[in-house]
């Protein structure tokens, strides 16, 4: 049949739209710990350079209370964040553009020292799940924020907890919510719609350890990795049996840095003077053993970021910005010229934020520590402990009780 040239035009409009409809929800990204827990952002175009005090401040928000959690961004596009106000925790839904479009109590939140939240939202379609300082697990409707259902790590599961509060980001793995309050019930996945419990596996027994799960799928047997307070463990995700453990200690049993996964290999840092361990994963990723240690890189909660065949990160006790060898451990360079804290990179460069409340720019490169520009946040309140998070051209940073965002393209 032979169309008209108006039915041809209207035909071809409609496919267009359906293709960038299509193609539009397609790419909308999560920002979820880390982006994706690696700390690598995807972002291209950005600013290789900013002005004496920084990139523009778009707006800022201040209100949130106390809090050190990270940004979280929902395939709706909207941004997610908490904080605690007398006690209570609260989560707040923002636009790009910095409109509050809703906020809701959740319960009691950490108060007994370094007050305030701590695990950042992790988003999944149309729910966001997140663990407070206290240690329940929350998942809610992100249309009205209200309650799907809610776990306790202590009353549900026998979990203790901890010196400074649970810190975790849940991890969803298919239909499954990883979570680790420790103990009998060392890691556990419950059902992402239900919270019914799928599995649960008692590792070594140790405590919750301030770290979030990493969910590793290109081996025979797909795992989850984490780290607990004096073990990291690697747990087959279909079943939750423990494949294997590895001991590594250090004087708090306090490990919050998410580890690197690449190529049949797993890094790990720790503060507090323990340092880098490299492992590597053998039988099919069901049994590792040791590669190299590097005691000098002693990151505390700053976490790393691995760039080609390099590792780029701060230490604790060895107060440096480090460079080392993805596949010998090699420090290639150590440098204190900025504080150290957390990094980011995107786009060929790092985004290093001191505990000093600097937040810097500087080029990858393994070589130096390849400075280009640096500026005060002198917003917000407390610990300068929230990581950074790009997204569309802009980075968002929470210092307690302000959210701010930033031009960074």
């Amino acid at each position: 049949m032979q169309l008209s040239n108006s039915n041809y035009m209207k035909k071809n409009v409609l496919c267009f739209l359906t293709m960038a409809i299509t193609f539009g929800a397609t790419a909308q990204e999560v920002v979820q710990w880390r982006y994706d827990r690696t700390g690598n952002y995807p972002e291209k175009g950005l600013l290789n350079a900013w002005g004496e005090d920084g990139p523009q401040l778009l707006w800022h928000y201040d209100g949130l209370g106390e809090g050190h959690s990270s940004v979280a961004v929902s395939v709706a596009g909207k941004l997610y964040v908490t904080g605690m106000t007398d006690g209570k925790g609260w989560i707040y839904a923002f636009s790009p553009d910095g409109k509050l479009l809703n906020k809701k109590e959740y319960g009691d939140e950490w108060s007994k020292s370094y007050n305030g939240t701590r695990g950042t939202v992790t988003p999944d379609k149309d729910k966001l799940y997140f663990i407070s300082g206290m240690g329940e697990v929350f998942c809610l409707k992100e249309n009205d924020l209200s309650l799907v259902w809610k776990k306790s790590f202590m009353n549900d599961f026998g979990g203790e907890n901890i010196t400074w509060g649970i810190c975790e980001s849940p991890l969803i793995v298919e239909d499954k919510v990883i979570v680790s309050p420790g103990r009998s019930n060392n890691i556990v996945a419950l059902n992402k719609n239900t919270g019914e419990v799928v599995w649960t596996c008692e590792g070594e027994g140790d405590l919750s350890a301030y770290c979030s799960p990493i969910y590793i799928a290109d081996l025979p047997v797909p795992q989850i990795v984490t780290h607990m307070q004096k073990y990291i463990v690697g747990i087959e995700a279909a079943t939750g049996k423990k494949l294997w453990s590895y001991e590594h200690v250090n004087q708090h049993g306090v490990h919050p840095n998410v580890a690197l996964y690449a190529d049949n290999q797993l890094f790990i840092t720790s503060g507090y003077g323990k340092g880098s361990v490299m492992l590597q994963l053998k039988d099919g990723g069901k049994s590792v053993e040791k590669l190299w240690e590097e005691p000098q890189l002693d990151s505390r909660i700053g976490a790393t970021v691995k760039i080609g065949d390099y590792i780029y990160g701060s230490g604790d006790k060895n107060r440096f910005w480090f460079c080392l060898d993805w596949k010998t451990g090699e420090i290639k360079y150590k440098d204190n010229t900025l504080g150290t804290g957390d990094v980011i990179a995107a786009d060929g460069k790092l985004y290093c934020y001191s505990e000093r409340g600097e937040l810097a720019l500087v080029n990858v490169n393994p070589e130096k520590f390849d400075l280009v520009s640096r500026f005060p946040v002198t917003l917000g309140t407390d610990q300068h402990w929230a990581h950074p998070v790009i997204y569309q051209g802009v980075l968002y940073l929470h210092h307690g009780n302000t959210l701010m965002a930033y031009k960074v393209k």
